[in-house]
């Protein structure tokens, strides 16, 4: 099979037909056809928004055109009322105004949640939760229309991971209610306030306990729109075979699939014997040059294997550089200096190349008709000193466009 064939789901066929105001096609005209965006999401999380990181902010937008923003309960309102609406809206309307589209994670985890909660009764727990998830969504509505709407729910009814004495309300809560219901809870409040928004059930237990809590939430009847999987590469790329595996296994529930955490190491890698992975604490952990050459080939492979397979909508990189970087480890496509890893051009070679269109100069037949072949998504068809922006989905598809004569 052909490198083309792989990706042919991922394509439409357009045929323009180009008219004046009075319906004659405009033959024999040249045309330029340019991509504005992909249906596709290539995502990452948010880039910083210092005046210091405009730099690699701009780096970022050349490469991503989805947006993860934080809403840790417990950074975004750390003491109870007092929240970080303000930054998060600034940065949100950045992106947006830039066509970024946004998702928002999590609305529901049992980590990094607020700590004034956790001493409460459970029965307050849950009422400040909902008051909480009701607040957000209904404040980004029109902006974030996309959420991880829970969080590792596997194991969250068992989490134990927290210093000595800490009372986690959250656990607590999910162990009394049961997985189940924390996800009706979660997506219920976020859909009573946005009815249309997309809510994302999200983990990295990509085993048999994660496709049977699908199952079950599924069977209750409650709405998720898409599958998150997580893949936190820290031990090593996890191969072709077995990307394809955990698609197909969670590709048989009908819903998209979502990889929503990706990273990949450009340095040494973590030892295999480590089970929790924020277990692994090391005074630095630096990039090195052969693991970045490494990480830039497992770049390429990672997402030639999601995108070719047809039940994959979006993937999302965690960490953009590594001065951000989650467990300080180096998987980001800048160094902490700000410079450029291969990993960055060997991934915008893809999306802003292979898979991308960039400027296709044509001429109309005698029927007023261009065509092309691209990856599905939005794209300008310009004529002259006009233009026309016209969205289009995988598959065939026939528009017919009007310009001034």
């Amino acid at each position: 099979m052909s490198t083309a064939d792989r990706y042919a789901h991922r394509k439409v066929n357009a045929t323009i037909v180009l008219t004046d105001p009075q319906g004659k096609p405009l033959a024999g005209r040249p045309v330029t056809v340019q991509q504005r965006a992909h249906v596709f999401g290539f995502g990452c999380t948010a880039p910083d928004m210092g005046e210091e990181a405009s730099e690699t902010r701009e780096l970022w937008t050349q490469l991503f055109d989805t947006a993860t923003l934080a809403f840790y309960w417990g950074r975004y309102e750390p003491i109870q009322g007092v929240t970080d609406r303000e930054r998060v809206m600034h940065s949100a309307h950045w992106l947006a105004n830039r066509g970024v589209r946004l998702k928002g994670h999590p609305l529901v985890w049992h980590t990094v949640k607020a700590p004034w909660v956790d001493d409460l009764p459970l029965s307050d727990a849950e009422e400040l939760l909902r008051g909480r998830i009701r607040r957000e969504v209904s404040d980004f509505a029109g902006i974030v229309d996309s959420w991880d709407a829970i969080n590792e729910v596997v194991i969250m009814p068992d989490f134990v991971n927290e210093p000595d004495g800490i009372k986690n309300a959250i656990t607590r809560m999910c162990a009394k209610k049961g997985r189940v219901a924390m996800v009706a809870l979660a997506v219920e409040e976020a859909r009573s306030q946005n009815p249309e928004a997309q809510l994302i059930l999200n983990d990295f237990d990509l085993g048999p306990r994660y496709e049977s809590l699908v199952e079950e939430v599924l069977a209750a009847g409650i709405k998720i729109d898409a599958i998150g999987l997580q893949s936190h590469m820290h031990k090593g790329f996890r191969g072709e075979e077995q990307l394809n595996d955990i698609c197909n296994r969670f590709a048989r529930f009908g819903l998209p699939l979502h990889w929503t955490e990706t990273t990949i190491l450009s340095g040494d890698l973590m030892p295999s014997d480590i089970e929790d992975l924020n277990d692994y604490v090391v005074a630095d952990w630096p990039s090195t040059a052969e693991g970045e050459v490494r990480q830039a080939e497992e770049i390429v492979r990672h997402y030639s294997t999601l995108v070719a397979h047809p039940a994959v909508e979006s993937i999302t990189y965690w960490g953009f550089d590594d001065g951000g970087a989650w467990l300080g480890a180096p998987v980001g496509f800048l160094r902490e200096d700000g410079t450029q890893k291969p990993s960055y051009s060997a991934l915008r070679d893809l999306i802003r190349g292979e898979w991308w269109l960039d400027s296709a100069e044509l001429v109309t037949d005698s029927e007023g008709r261009i065509f092309f072949d691209a990856f599905a998504g939005s794209f300008d068809v310009i004529l002259g000193e006009s233009h026309v922006t016209v969205d289009l989905p995988a598959g065939p598809a026939q528009v017919e466009m009007m310009f001034p004569s």
